[in-house]
């Protein structure tokens, strides 16, 4: 009888680190140009109205504007809808408001 346990080496001791994928903006959140909307893999969010995507899917917005999500026969679209900068900070929405 062996009086010490055997040490062997284990298969599943490595682990990645979390890639921060999804959504960054939600709807109806105020936006500004070139902000990030959705980090993904893959296309599972479409793109819409005032935005683009990059070579890595993620999309990010053309304009400043308010976030709209829309789902439309089992596909969901991400939209910027426009929205006047000077208006938006006048009205105190947001963290724009002083």
């Amino acid at each position: 009888m062996a009086h010490k346990k055997g040490v062997g080496s284990t298969k599943n001791g490595r682990d990645s680190i979390g890639k921060r994928l999804g959504i960054k903006k939600f709807n109806g959140t105020f936006i500004k140009p070139g902000q990030i909307l959705v980090r993904q893999r893959g296309k599972t969010i479409n793109i819409g109205l005032n935005t683009y995507i990059s070579k890595d899917y993620t999309i990010h917005s053309r304009i400043y504007g308010v976030v709209k999500y829309i789902k439309c026969k089992n596909k969901t679209f991400v939209s910027i809808m426009p929205i006047n900068y000077k208006k938006y900070e006048q009205k105190n929405y947001g963290r724009n408001s002083k």
